[in-house]
């Protein structure tokens, strides 16, 4: 039995068929639509309409959408986590953005950012690396990957002029980050408007993610690379994880060799139940079971972006 209780697949399936035996066993009804649009000519209107589940009266979006934080009310980071599926079939624009937006001006910090959890969340569980405060500042991790995806489908709003401010100022300040930092802020890099000046902050992101070992280059020795503060013990991240398709600025960062040693890791760490695992701190066993699908989709994307389906 596997990891998940569920029989290993013969070896002889597919990655792609493996994962999907997997996705129709353990995923919630979101993850499942998500696959079929992307491997199985699925349609989007599916995925949008799982989606709108998880979408509250104030246009946000709560309900464990992002499992590790649970509970019903609206947070930026499950909007975050929408903002995503959206841009993934075509969906993020229009009305849809628009609506996006009204929620995220009405939960931004003074200075135009998105903090990564409201007060409001008090009393719903969720991960203990997940923090309440009763004024939260600003979050570079929050606010970069929702202004990146609103960029790239060039939704204007009048929150964008100075949440797009906050993330240069932050990222060109940055001096120490972790890896879910910088792979936000790629998100931002690759495609805000300025691409001069996109160019030069990821090359600078480049250097400090080398300087201080963020990526695991060689994942045979991954007791030399070193986990950031807070992490679970192994949670290292890979050449793909900061540029998970070929066109991000992020793919500059590696060699040829890198970047293969990093894809070959990445097709080695299907599960034999056809998933793919989960690195970070497993705090229940429902949101692993939750995060496992989604973990197992992007996957295949990564790999399928680098010809390698």
């Amino acid at each position: 039995m596997s990891a998940s209780g569920s029989p290993p697949l013969p070896p002889t399936h597919s990655p792609r068929a493996r994962a999907e035996q997997f996705v129709w066993l353990t995923a919630r009804v979101l993850e499942q639509r998500r696959f079929a649009y992307h491997f199985l000519s699925g349609s989007a209107d599916a995925v949008e309409t799982a989606l709108t589940a998880y979408r509250n009266e104030d246009e946000g979006y709560g309900h464990a959408l992002e499992p590790d934080l649970r509970g019903p009310v609206s947070q930026p980071l499950h909007t975050g986590h929408a903002l995503r599926v959206l841009d993934s079939i075509g969906r993020c624009g229009g009305q849809r953005a628009e609506r996006v937006c009204r929620y995220l001006t009405s939960v931004s910090t003074r200075d135009g950012a998105l903090p990564a959890t409201r007060p409001s969340r008090r009393g719903c569980p969720a991960a203990p690396f997940i923090t309440v405060v009763d004024d939260p500042p600003g979050d570079l991790l929050a606010t970069a990957s929702v202004v990146g995806l609103l960029h790239r489908n060039e939704v204007w709003h009048a929150w964008l002029f100075r949440a797009t401010d906050f993330c240069w100022q932050a990222v060109e300040s940055l001096e120490r980050s972790h890896p879910y930092e910088i792979e936000a802020a790629m998100t931002f890099l690759d495609s805000v408007p300025d691409r001069s000046r996109a160019h030069a902050a990821a090359d600078r992101l480049g250097r400090l993610v080398r300087e201080h070992r963020l990526a695991a280059l060689d994942p045979d020795r991954l007791e030399t690379y070193p986990v950031s503060p807070g992490y679970a013990p192994g949670e290292h991240h890979f050449p793909h994880d900061f540029a998970p398709t070929p066109d991000s600025l992020a793919r500059a960062w590696f060699t040829d060799e890198e970047m293969t040693r990093s894809l070959d890791f990445l097709a080695s760490e299907q599960q034999a139940d056809g998933g793919w695992p989960i690195r970070w701190r497993q705090w229940v066993p429902g949101t692993a079971l939750e995060s496992r699908p989604i973990v197992t989709t992007e996957a295949l994307r990564t790999l399928d972006a680098y010809g390698r389906l």
